[in-house]
């Protein structure tokens, strides 16, 4: 029973917690979901957040226990930009939590309802206790994950220096591995220059950040990690944005995961800041739609309404 609820979790965090290093263990497809996680997940998809709400809470009525259905209903909650209530569900999910495992999964999922407001500050305090666990059974990759999403919320909420701090940590911690390959080695330094690239380009120092860039892309033209190449041209349009160069931030935007809502709320931006306010609205409704509960959306969901509602009125 107890295995059972731990693939339930992940299989329901593939949706809701796109870089939740619990799910590295098995694949969505081979764990078996309840049939009220499957719907909520087709409602979601489908827009309809208040009747995935709905239904979760309906299971909650019977089973107020039920790790995932408060997970999932908290992660609406956010989606909808109903923080507060939305911790209600996360407070219980890691009340209830039985095991230091699924305690980390509802402390993740707390502090990216806080990410969802921006609040650097207790995003970290939640995360901080992922990383604990984490250190507890000696994984030392999920370590470095857990703080440089931290990280990530603390960049995209402005605060700098913290997030400097947590991707030096990240950075630091991932190398910890046991008997770590090149390849991954090769990850965590990609990611660390990419990092401090986009850290130098918010605080306006051009050159640093190119330094960075420059030595991103090193790393990346050795094809040890392929499947990082995404993630370069989502660099080259942060820092052309953040240096006020708009075209060659939206050339570049446009190279990058097109399904990544903070891709297409940068890209909303950037077609604001030229004057296309048509297209930014079309990238910007595309934004507000995602339905994850990371740090992507946490930054572009809110952002993207905020920018729907005043550019329509």
């Amino acid at each position: 029973m107890k295995a059972t609820v731990a693939l339930i979790l992940r299989a329901f965090l593939v949706l809701s917690v796109s870089v939740t290093p619990l799910l590295a263990q098995a694949p969505a497809s081979q764990q078996e979901q309840p049939e009220f996680i499957k719907q909520g997940q087709q409602l979601m998809r489908e827009g309809k957040l208040d009747a995935a709400l709905a239904l979760y809470r309906q299971t909650l009525q019977t089973s107020q226990d039920s790790l995932p259905a408060n997970i999932a209903a908290g992660s609406v909650l956010d989606l909808m930009g109903q923080g507060e209530e939305a911790r209600q569900y996360l407070g219980k999910a890691i009340q209830v939590a039985d095991t230091p495992e699924r305690k980390a999964v509802a402390q993740r999922a707390m502090a990216m309802s806080y990410a969802f407001e921006g609040n650097c500050k207790k995003t970290v305090q939640y995360e901080q206790l992922v990383f604990n666990y984490y250190g507890s059974v000696k994984n030392f990759f999920q370590q470095g994950e857990t703080a440089d999403e931290a990280a990530r919320v603390c960049i995209d909420s402005g605060d700098l220096d913290t997030a400097y701090h947590w991707y030096e940590i990240g950075h630091e911690t991932g190398l910890k591995e046991p008997d770590i390959k090149p390849a991954r080695r090769d990850l965590w330094d990609f990611r660390w220059e990419h990092a401090q690239a986009r850290i130098a380009a918010r605080r306006g120092n051009q050159a640093e950040a190119q330094k960075h860039v420059a030595a991103a892309k090193a790393i990346l033209d050795k094809g040890t990690n392929p499947e990082q190449q995404p993630f370069f041209p989502y660099l080259g349009g942060y820092v052309a944005f953040y240096e006020g160069d708009y075209k060659a931030a939206l050339q570049d935007l446009l190279k990058a995961n097109q399904n990544d809502p903070f891709i297409q709320c940068m890209t909303g931006q950037t077609y604001e800041k030229l004057g296309d306010e048509q297209k930014a609205l079309e990238y910007y409704r595309k934004a507000s739609t995602a339905i994850a509960h990371n740090p992507a959306a946490a930054y572009a969901v809110p952002l993207a309404k905020k920018k729907l509602a005043s550019l329509a009125s």
